[in-house]
């Protein structure tokens, strides 16, 4: 899946599109700084009250802030809640 990909990122960059996410690639969405949604997540990796990281195709997610709990996971998303400080992305090398 890596390099088709990157081919069509490629692509959709050169003809200067808008590009909408591909399947599977992870989506982030901060609502204000209380709530933090992972669409296309493959799990967790650490849990505690100020630190969450996310495991996501291409590395991690990590979620800081204070009083954070995982409200909702599915498949498919995750939900975490508390105040957010930052929310950052680890590539893996």
């Amino acid at each position: 899946m890596g390099k088709v990909y990157r081919i069509l990122e490629h692509m959709a960059d050169r003809a200067e599109l808008e590009t909408e996410p591909m399947p599977a690639q992870p989506i982030v969405e901060i609502a204000g700084d209380q709530r933090v949604l992972v669409e296309n997540h493959r799990g967790i990796i650490a849990y505690s009250t100020e630190k969450i990281l996310v495991n996501v195709a291409f590395g991690a997610v990590c979620i800081c802030g204070c009083g954070l709990r995982l409200i909702r996971m599915t498949r498919e998303q995750l939900v975490i809640r508390g105040r957010i400080d930052a929310v950052s992305l680890q590539r893996r090398d």
